[in-house]
């Protein structure tokens, strides 16, 4: 299995920063300690070009974020200072989905080491997501005439709130979130399918929740292509998740989305969205064991 990884542009960010941006580099770590990977077939993609942003994102928020331009409530709404590394690690990991996504329908499945950021919408970011990957690498792929019909399953413990308002109307690419309904953000978008879950849920609901609206979401899509956003927060020790998900509950997830689109004959581009336990190492160690489970190691 091939996968892409962006660990090396690395955000100044302060050390008492919430989101946990050391997890990327520990994973690409451990993926080859473990022999996950081999080293060759980890690789820094191209970073996602104008033409390719713009067919997601608005051509002024685009020139803004480039030039800085953006407002410090506009940068506050995102979470991360602004900064030329933002701006190109943003650009990269887009980049590294559209290239998982090239890779999974030539191998039937790849990785993006980071992406899954749902919260971006088309004219704004917010939630630490500057520009949304899924949209993007799935218009990239129907503009290459590689995928026609594409399915965005996302299992982040947040609705994909940006991914469903820009694609909002577009019957080629089907959204399915499965979310925990008091979550973050508190104003949803609406999906092509949502299943909210109540604060606390544990194994057998949520795995319940995801195979019926993964089974659905395929049946509906007719999809050539899935993207698959892995999150690791509904994680029980999550301090952002309120859900209390085990490693092998979520373990269990990943087989079940990987399971139903392999008998469905649809190749899946990861990525691994969020994950913002107290200690890196679970929420590495989750991503990890998706990773594994991906490459037919687990």
């Amino acid at each position: 299995m091939k996968a892409f990884y962006t660990d090396h542009f690395v955000l100044p960010l302060p050390p008492d920063h919430r989101f946990p941006m050391q997890k990327y580099a520990r994973l690409r770590e451990r993926v080859i300690a473990e022999g996950v990977i081999a080293p060759e077939n980890l690789i820094v993609p191209d970073a996602a070009t104008d033409e390719q942003i713009l067919r997601a994102h608005s051509a002024e928020y685009l020139h803004a974020v480039q030039q800085g331009a953006l407002s410090i409530r506009e940068m506050r709404r995102i979470g991360f200072p602004w900064s030329l590394e933002m701006v190109e690690r943003s650009r990269r990991s887009a980049g590294a989905t559209i290239a998982a996504c090239r890779t999974a329908l030539e191998d039937g499945i790849s990785a993006n080491l980071a992406g899954g950021t749902h919260h971006a919408f088309r004219d704004h970011g917010e939630g630490y997501c500057v520009f949304n990957d899924s949209v993007i690498a799935a218009r990239a792929m129907q503009a290459e005439g590689r995928a026609m019909r594409v399915v965005i399953i996302d299992c982040d413990v947040h609705q994909g709130n940006g991914t469903a308002s820009i694609l909002a109307g577009d019957p080629t690419v089907f959204t399915f979130s499965v979310h925990g309904a008091k979550n973050f953000p508190f104003e949803k978008a609406q999906s092509d399918l949502d299943i909210e879950l109540a604060d606390g849920v544990e194994d057998a609901a949520y795995l319940e929740a995801v195979e019926e609206g993964t089974r659905r979401a395929l049946a509906a899509s007719g999809a050539d292509l899935a993207i698959y956003l892995a999150g690791a927060d509904p994680y029980v020790d999550d301090r952002l998740g309120r859900m209390a998900l085990t490693m092998t509950g979520l373990a269990e997830r990943d087989r079940t989305v990987l399971n139903l689109c392999r008998s469905a004959g649809v190749p899946v581009a990861l990525a691994m969205a969020g994950g913002y336990a107290p200690n890196v190492e679970e929420i590495v160690e989750i991503h990890l064991q998706t990773l594994k489970i991906a490459a037919g190691k687990s």
